[in-house]
């Protein structure tokens, strides 16, 4: 599938969040980890609610970016990591991410996008030639959890993860597993087959529900929905890790 080519001007204005350095958990290595700003969705388990406007951000050039990758570049390359671009959701802004991915890869690093597939339209296939892996979150299997989960139809994900599957696209999937949400065993059975029938799945990040960025809804002044959910049990976690397995997908 093809989209309209982005154009690539020497430097792009985007809206960052933050930046972290140190990044061992969104992709492989050491990661150079850009949180931008902006989200279409409004998951009720979001973590980080303080990136869902554009404006929670800092306009940025992507050249200023690209440069203070170059400062980590032979770092990163020596801890087999790179790049990762995350939010909110980076396909919010599809051209800052081209620049900035387009500058990483000339400097020989690994690059990663973390997105939640919903914009995946956004991403034109000349973006995705600098993306080496892509960090894709299926939030849900089955519509109507989807939609209470986010807020937002499932449909443009799951073609997003078709279209990567077609150009052999690296996925690392990711599940937040989240007791009376998003923890029936039948829907999750699907999801497994799904995700196994892509082909380009490289492993499964089941996330055991968690409640650390509550404090950011209550700063933001909103009202968190899931102060009373607990965190999934050893037990429940260990049985979805086992139905992405039974699959033949390695899990994490």
């Amino acid at each position: 599938m093809s989209t309209t080519p982005l154009t690539r001007p020497g430097a792009v204005s985007g809206w960052v969040h933050s930046v972290e350095t140190g990044g061992t958990v969104d992709g492989p290595g050491v990661r150079f980890v850009l949180f931008l700003a902006g989200c279409p969705l409004r998951c009720l388990y979001c973590h980080n609610p303080d990136t869902l406007h554009m404006h929670d951000g800092t306009p940025t050039l992507s050249t200023a970016v690209v440069d203070e990758i170059g400062g980590y570049a032979e770092f990163l390359k020596r801890a087999r990591g790179g790049i990762t671009i995350s939010g909110g959701e980076p396909l919010v802004q599809p051209e800052f991410c081209a620049a900035v991915f387009r500058g990483a890869k000339a400097m020989g690093l690994h690059t990663a996008l973390d997105t939640s597939g919903f914009l995946g339209k956004h991403a034109d296939d000349l973006l995705l030639e600098d993306v080496d892996l892509v960090l894709l979150d299926i939030k849900a299997f089955k519509e109507s959890t989807y939609r209470r989960v986010t807020g937002v139809p499932l449909r443009p994900t799951l073609e997003f993860a078709e279209r990567l599957s077609v150009m052999k696209k690296p996925i690392w999937l990711r599940y937040v597993l989240v007791p009376g949400l998003t923890d029936d065993l039948a829907e999750i059975r699907d999801l497994a087959g799904f995700a196994a029938g892509l082909g380009v799945v490289e492993r499964v990040d089941v996330l055991p529900f968690h409640k650390m960025g509550e404090h950011k809804w209550k700063a933001l002044g909103r009202r968190y929905m899931l102060s009373n959910t607990p965190e999934p049990s050893a037990e429940l976690t260990g049985r979805v890790r086992d139905i992405f397995r039974a699959e033949g997908l390695r899990t994490a």
